[in-house]
């Protein structure tokens, strides 16, 4: 049963992962157009979806599951490198919330910043996905 819980796990997480990495490349594009544009409100409408429709199952199925592992192999707890990557998984959790933050000002058409902005929040996701994989498949301690 483990592995079919961490082969879902898996799905989940690039399931979620894809979501991080395109969303901010949107919000680049989102705050390149002009508030209150028809194009402005189609970007609008495709963050809503992504982040509500892929991007929030996707994050809650990878933490049940994850919980759920972690249940089945408690001795994970005391490993270093897992804890290590717990503690990434909440900071891009925290960073998912960031981006909802984000969405729901794009869709208020206020307190958006300049593109440079979002390309820069657009690059966070990426490291810690880095860092995460590396500590899952090196377990450097």
């Amino acid at each position: 049963m483990y592995l079919w819980l961490k082969a879902f796990h898996i799905i989940a997480v690039i399931s979620w992962m894809a979501g991080m990495l395109y969303l901010p490349r949107l919000y680049v594009y989102h705050a390149m157009v002009e508030p209150g544009s028809a194009r402005a409100e189609t970007f609008a409408l495709m963050e809503r979806r992504l982040l509500k429709a892929i991007m929030n199952p996707a994050m809650i199925v990878t933490f049940v599951l994850g919980f759920w592992m972690a249940l089945l192999m408690p001795s994970l707890l005391q490993e270093g490198w897992f804890i290590a990557k717990i503690i990434l998984v909440f900071a891009m959790a925290g960073v998912h919330g960031k981006f909802a933050v984000m969405r729901k000002a794009f869709e208020r058409g206020e307190g958006i910043r300049p593109d440079t902005y979002y390309r820069i929040w657009n690059e966070v996701p990426t490291v810690l996905m880095i860092a995460i994989v590396i500590l899952v498949v090196v377990q450097p301690f």
